[in-house]
């Protein structure tokens, strides 16, 4: 192999160390060792490189490593029109006080979503949801809103991707996506967690792409199918305040 390609498999790897820091604050070297699936000597020599750089941070203590500040000084120089949850998040709470859920924002990427920020409920029971959450793109309300609302080609080629226990169940998806583009929005209960509801909407800017879904989601005792369709409105008008928002 040569020079170039090894750097580039370097900076990969180094990447997937960063990336596990998603889920928590501090880790072990064992800890990333299995998260990366990289050896213990790998990760080492790369943890001390990023540490080097100050992307990384080790606890005296514990031996633990965590963020270091150089990556919240590169956060910090994201523009509002890039960072989508740092905009929008002012809305999101706007929405959340109006319904008294969990308000959440995901993008699509690939075959999943992603949760890029998320207001939680006030209320004592409530839904939590984690930012940075990579979740299946066949089953939520906002799996559906992403796909329903995508380009044909985006759709064809997702729907493709999927995977489907028989033709009759993707069938009947396609058929909820024809019925979510003339309502404007999606419901879901308990499809991908149980106990669970959410109504999701469309964002899309001022040239009209989609660029994110916009969902409110609790408890289903709480968010019946009935209240759902009377929260719809307010979750449409959201996503279409969010959209203004929104340069091309």
């Amino acid at each position: 192999m040569d020079d170039s390609k090894l750097t580039v498999r370097a900076v990969e790897r180094a990447l997937d160390i960063l990336s596990v820091f998603t889920d928590e604050t501090e880790l072990s070297l064992t800890e990333i060792s299995v998260r990366t699936k990289l050896h213990k000597s790998t990760v080492h020599r790369l943890l001390a490189s990023l540490e080097g750089k100050d992307f990384i941070t080790r606890n005296a203590e514990t031996e633990k490593y965590r963020l270091g500040f150089r990556i919240w000084e590169l956060a910090a120089h994201l523009s509002q029109n890039d960072d989508l949850g740092l905009l929008l998040q002012p809305e999101m709470e706007r929405l959340r006080d109006a319904i008294g859920e969990t308000v959440s924002l995901y993008v699509r990427d690939g075959g999943e979503r992603i949760r890029i920020q998320a207001v939680q409920s006030n209320q004592a029971i409530r839904r939590v949801a984690p930012i940075g959450a990579r979740l299946p793109l066949n089953v939520g309300a906002s799996s559906k809103v992403l796909i329903a609302f995508a380009g044909a080609d985006v759709q064809k080629e997702v729907l493709e991707t999927l995977e489907w226990s028989g033709l009759a169940e993707k069938e009947a998806f396609i058929r909820q996506l024809d019925e979510i583009r003339l309502l404007g929005y999606a419901t879901s209960v308990e499809e991908r967690e149980p106990g669970a509801a959410a109504v999701s909407a469309p964002i899309f800017n001022r040239s009209h792409k989609l660029v994110a879904a916009l969902a409110a989601s609790g408890p289903s005792n709480r968010l019946t199918l009935e209240s759902m369709r009377d929260h719809a409105a307010l979750v449409i008008e959201s996503a279409g305040r969010m959209g203004k928002m929104l340069m091309k």
